[in-house]
Order: structure tokens, then sequence, then C-alpha cells
């Protein structure tokens, strides 16, 4: 399971499962990333978090 956010793994046991009221489910690896996401925040633009890096290697 990858972290809705920045794209980790999410370790067996950690991390935050969020349903929103549509029906769809977010996963979140820590708290920083889940603030991120309901702040509207793209992943894609903070160097800390896999999809920036994945994107920059391209």
């Amino acid at each position: 399971m990858k972290c809705t956010f920045c794209g980790e793994d999410i370790i067996k046991g950690r991390g935050k499962m969020f349903v929103k009221s549509s029906g769809q489910i977010l996963y979140f690896c820590n708290s920083k990333c889940q603030k991120n996401q309901k702040m509207k925040r793209d992943g894609k633009k903070f160097g800390w978090t896999k999809k920036y890096a994945d994107l920059k290697k391209k």
C-alpha cells in the first residue's frame, strides 16, 4: 500500500486510512502527509516526497 500524498510504501500496521463521503479511500503514512493533503497541496511539488523524486528522474 502506498501513501496517497507522498507515494512512500506504508509499513503494515502503521499509517492512517481516510474514507471520504464520496467513497474514495486515502492512505497516509504519517500526519505530515495527511495535513498537507488536507491543505490541498500537491505532493509532486515537495522535495521530500517520493513522487517528486520520481518526477525529477524522468
